[in-house]
């Protein structure tokens, strides 16, 4: 058997993106609840254009997304169904701290986690919990500016506490932030950043890029104090870039593309600034603000793990006549000739995540974690809510094959699998519902309409073989 016996089969989905209710519980308004479907949601999410407050003019999906805040019983007994070991979920932070700097938490927000954690165990499956997957509270992007501000680090600091705290024995896997280098491609989605007209965006993003590191490590330091079983990791929208030709420029080009991704969690793991980025921030002009003791703190507290999001590898070229680009991903590339696209044009390569973990495990030596792989499709559902997505089955077979080639054969440390999108949510890139992942279809279209009821597709009983069989059945 290539994977060992507690291997950590399931799923992920993210609050903004599946839980609705956004104005239930005492829940406080939230960056990602801003983001609307069709053209203005990349420039909002890129912090180009201010959407700080709902209008009449957009549909926002996050509102009520596919209502889980009321369904979570139902599409857990589900993932129990499958056999999910664990179920990556996030905490919505504005869910806990409303506005984001009181300093008594929200007790029917903190009930509503506890409630979803125990009906995990229930199952048997162990939750996952990325402690902010995206969210940050308007309030804080309003009077502080966000991740700007090193106001942000204590606020993140009091959710910490009171999460770990309350949910000792419940919850002991723990992300501190999703795709942490998404700050620097869409950094309103990623850290609640908004833009003014002249001010220096690379200087602001890497300031709050630190913020965010310095308060991953106090995140790690307070887990592993709250209950030395916590294992808490990081999180990367992993890989890797393949040079266009051999020319030695283009070979580099894709190091230096590589290493932008690096950056984060160098700091993570190995616990300190990179000599490379120190020397290319110098280079910007971007001096990073730090106090007294951060980089004692970068260096005590690393992460336990290496978790990353895998859809794609990526081209870099020197050589402007190439310049014909992917479609349908933050992440531009260039195109690569000897790869199949999906239907929003992510390259699909499997190998590529045997690369990525190559790379990773030998830049870091920690366990690796996969948290996120899936493919992004139309589904055509029958009468019955079925599915026939054999596209989809075809698309996790190979990846789980290259992550067990891998494993057995590279000697890479892996503690678990989880699929983006278990059950059918809004898209985060695009904001779409018809851009499915799920192994359950929720009934639910881009404007809203729907009856959001559940069922199983195709793909649902295969990865309960899979699960069963610790993946060695992929057999369709």
């Amino acid at each position: 058997m290539s994977f060992r016996k507690d291997f950590l089969w399931g799923g992920a989905t993210a609050a903004n993106q599946c839980e609705g209710g956004y104005q239930e519980g005492g829940r406080g308004l939230a960056n990602v609840d801003l983001a609307p479907v069709g053209p203005d949601r990349f420039p909002v999410i890129t912090g180009k254009k201010k959407m700080f407050q709902f209008d009449d003019e957009h549909f926002y999906p996050a509102q009520n997304a596919i209502d889980m805040y009321h369904r979570f019983k139902e599409d857990i007994a589900l993932f129990g169904e499958m056999g999910f070991k664990t179920y990556r979920l996030s905490i919505a932070w504005s869910r806990i701290f409303p506005m984001g700097d009181e300093t008594e938490p929200n007790e029917e927000g903190l009930k509503f986690y506890e409630d979803l954690f125990k009906e995990c165990h229930k199952y048997g499956i162990e939750p996952l919990v990325t402690i902010t997957h995206f969210d940050c509270p308007m309030y804080l992007v309003e009077k502080y500016g966000a991740w700007r501000s090193r106001e942000l680090v204590g606020f993140y600091e009091n959710l910490c506490n009171a999460i770990f705290n309350r949910y000792k024995g419940l919850v002991k896997y723990w992300l501190t932030f999703n795709e942490i280098n998404m700050i620097l491609h869409a950094p309103f989605m990623g850290a609640g950043l908004y833009f003014e007209e002249g001010e220096n965006e690379e200087q602001i993003k890497f300031q709050a890029a630190h913020h965010e590191l310095v308060a991953s490590a106090i995140a790690t330091k307070i887990a592993h104090e709250v209950d030395p079983e916590n294992q808490v990791g990081c999180m990367l929208a992993a890989g890797s870039n393949y040079a266009y030709t051999c020319k030695p420029e283009d070979v580099w080009s894709s190091r230096e593309k590589d290493r932008e991704n690096y950056f984060f969690i160098d700091v993570q793991s190995r616990g300190k600034y990179p000599a490379y980025a120190l020397k290319e921030m110098k280079r910007k002009g971007i001096n990073i603000v730090m106090e007294d003791g951060d980089e004692e703190l970068l260096a005590a507290h690393t992460v336990d793990f290496i978790s990353f999001s895998y859809y794609s590898s990526r081209v870099t070229s020197t050589d402007p006549k190439i310049n014909e680009q992917t479609a349908g991903n933050i992440f531009a590339s260039v195109k690569n000739p000897y790869l199949e696209a999906s239907e929003w044009g992510w390259q699909i390569d499997p190998l590529g995540l045997r690369v990525t973990m190559n790379d990773l495990y030998d830049r870091y030596q920690k366990p690796l974690f996969i948290v996120e792989n899936g493919l992004g499709a139309v589904d055509v559902p029958d009468e019955n809510g079925y599915v026939e997505d054999d596209y989809r089955i075809s698309y996790l077979a190979s990846h789980i094959q290259a992550m067990k080639d891998a494993v057995e054969l590279d000697g890479v440390d892996l503690l678990g699998y989880t699929t983006w999108g278990c059950i059918d949510l809004v898209s985060a890139g695009t904001g779409e519902m018809k851009k499915r992942y799920g192994f359950i279809y929720v009934d639910r279209d881009n404007e809203g309409n729907g009856t959001l009821k559940r069922s199983k597709k195709k793909s649902f009983d295969w990865y309960k073989k899979v699960i069963a069989s610790n993946g060695e059945d992929l057999s369709n």
